[in-house]
């Protein structure tokens, strides 16, 4: 594993310009590897804890702002995202963990939208926790701050397994990736977000070019050297 595309995202900590550093500094790692060809597999970031109390206190729209335009290149990355969570996940703990493509969490996990005063934060993980799952299913998360446990967490896809020992799991997930090219996988990654929203006919072009990529690309390996 990489230190360098490897962060840890505390959830209990404010969040700062320093929070939004940390993560576009990975991002600039990421896709500079991307750039050179360099063949890094995958960005690992391990998110743990919640903001409690008046947390919102010292922020402002400005820096929110900065912060969901960080998570967005995250999630856009050209390389393989995995997060790995443990305890109560809310806060930047939770929006990381929902722009990532690989999620292991320990089985105490808890998935939390924070609350502040007398409402729940309407940030974009509340968006992602519903594109990704269904309002229906989240509503009670969304609306009133209440937790999504473990299995809950898994079984509406928000997470994908549960492990005791996070490493392994994280190997594993070395595993799954190798070999895949990260600007491919940025691709794939796009046609799928856009699948929710995009009707067959506007779906073909993008889908068609990629293909048309994959067998240019399937060409070129074959030509003699």
């Amino acid at each position: 594993m990489d230190d360098a595309l490897t962060l840890a995202i505390d959830g209990t900590e404010p969040l700062s310009a320093a929070s939004v550093k940390a993560l576009a500094s990975i991002c600039d790692r990421a896709e500079d590897l991307a750039d050179d060809h360099c063949g890094a597999s995958m960005v690992t970031v391990h998110v743990t804890g919640a903001p409690e109390g008046s947390w919102t206190s010292g922020l402002d729209v400005m820096l929110v702002t900065k912060w969901e335009r960080v998570l967005r290149r995250l999630e856009r990355l050209p390389m393989v995202t995995v997060a790995v969570a443990s305890g109560d996940c809310g806060g930047p703990a939770l929006d990381v963990l929902l722009a990532t493509d690989i999620r292991v969490a320990a089985p105490d996990v808890r998935l939390l939208v924070p609350r502040d005063g007398s409402s729940t934060w309407p940030g974009m993980a509340g968006y992602r926790l519903v594109q990704q799952a269904g309002a229906g299913r989240v509503r009670r998360a969304v609306l009133f701050g209440l937790p999504i446990s473990a299995a809950d967490a898994v079984r509406l896809g928000l997470v994908d397994e549960l492990a005791d020992e996070p490493a392994a799991a994280v190997g594993a997930a070395e595993e799954l990736v190798a070999g895949l090219a990260g600007k491919e996988v940025a691709i794939r990654r796009q046609l799928l977000f856009d699948a929710t929203t995009t009707s067959f006919e506007d779906a073909l072009g993008p889908h068609l070019a990629a293909c048309d990529r994959a067998l240019r690309g399937a060409d070129a390996a074959e030509e003699p050297v």
